[in-house]
């Protein structure tokens, strides 16, 4: 058979939906506001001439900035294609072909688990207690039956945020064995980050994305914080994949994102603000609606089905993400638009509802 045992098992991660029609886009956790000035003037600035040669493969300038902005050294940096490659990658260096499983919540990105079949990495789930919290104590409790543990925080798609200390004890319960902390939503967050956290913790990798509070998810850019150690790692995997992965603009508009600190803030803000105007109107059309930490919400009414209510949203020209799995099949994952778009949603909600 031409095609490997290893393909023919796989099962990819679906993506959401990217309409080609005009719609009200709330399915994919896209930042809903343009980039910032900066990264307009190092495109119009960037030399196409550069082209005919090959990026930097370390990406020096990138990560000398992800560096500042995180307080750590650069030889604390890794970046690639968007986050899913870093965490791709993650997996190859940290879980491959081990002999025990990698632990995760059955709640929660659902990349991981194409990760673990691709590198031939099990994987072990734990339940979420019944309000949708991680089960650290749980999870804590399995560190010598798992080669590893990889966590979101804030977790997706339920947009719950586990406290530092919480979560600084499930590293330290798999000392020795990586720790993968997905900082996606960090930035939308009340707990923040745990990238300080990796002076103490040499088995602690942190990994963001520039694709959500820096309004760059089709730039395709993320980066992983963590000890020189697991940097190299990850350095030494890449290289057997692709030893140029960032091409020169991607570096060049991530830089130029990460340096417009003050336009940063002012987004993140914004989108904090028309969230909590979001879950107020899901609310008061009577869905329960968690505390969000993320720039998405997870609601779920009473009466009507998360397979109806998506329907009849796209059929208003509103796309909405739903998953199709135990415990959050009635559950609708919804981005935080502009105030715009959580007009037309809510007002098509109570127009679905009546």
């Amino acid at each position: 058979m031409i095609i490997s045992r290893l393909a023919g098992g796989l099962v990819p991660y679906t993506a959401g939906e990217q309409p080609r029609e005009k719609t009200v886009k709330l399915n994919t956790n896209e930042n809903p506001y343009p980039p910032p000035a900066a990264v307009y003037r190092a495109l119009k600035e960037f030399d196409a001439a550069r082209y005919r040669l090959y990026p930097d493969p370390t990406a020096h300038s990138l990560r000398r900035a992800i560096a500042e902005y995180e307080g750590v050294g650069e030889e604390n940096v890794f970046v690639g294609n968007g986050s899913d490659e870093v965490l791709s990658l993650s997996y190859a260096a940290f879980f491959g072909g081990e002999d025990k499983p990698v632990l995760q919540a059955d709640v929660t990105y659902s990349f991981y688990e194409v990760f673990g079949s691709l590198y031939g990495a099990g994987f072990r789930k734990v339940p979420l207690l019944p309000d949708f919290r991680l089960d650290i104590k749980g999870m804590a409790a399995l560190g010598g039956e798992s080669c590893g543990c990889v966590f979101a925080n804030p977790n997706a798609p339920t947009s719950i945020a586990e406290e530092r200390e919480d979560l600084l004890e499930l590293v330290r319960a798999f000392e020795g064995k990586a720790v993968i902390a997905d900082e996606a939503y960090a930035d939308f967050s009340h707990v923040g980050t745990l990238a300080g956290d990796i002076r103490d913790y040499p088995n602690l990798l942190v990994v963001k994305t520039f694709s959500k509070s820096r309004s760059l998810a089709g730039a395709r850019c993320g980066y992983a914080v963590g000890d020189k150690a697991l940097i190299d790692v990850l350095r030494t995997v890449k290289n057997c994949f692709n030893s140029y992965p960032v091409n020169a603009v991607t570096a060049a508009v991530a830089e130029a994102a990460l340096r417009d600190t003050a336009y940063f803030r002012d987004c993140v803000s914004r989108i904090l603000r028309t969230r909590d105007s979001l879950i107020a109107a899901l609310r008061a059309l009577r869905f329960d609606v968690p505390d969000s930490d993320a720039n998405f919400v997870f609601a779920e009414h009473p009466d009507v089905g998360g397979e109806e209510l998506q329907r009849a949203l796209r059929a208003r020209g509103i796309v909405v993400r739903r998953f199709d799995r135990p415990r959050i099949a009635d559950r609708l994952r919804i981005t935080v638009g502009t105030d715009e778009d959580i007009e037309a949603l809510t007002g098509a909600l109570k127009s679905i509802l009546g």
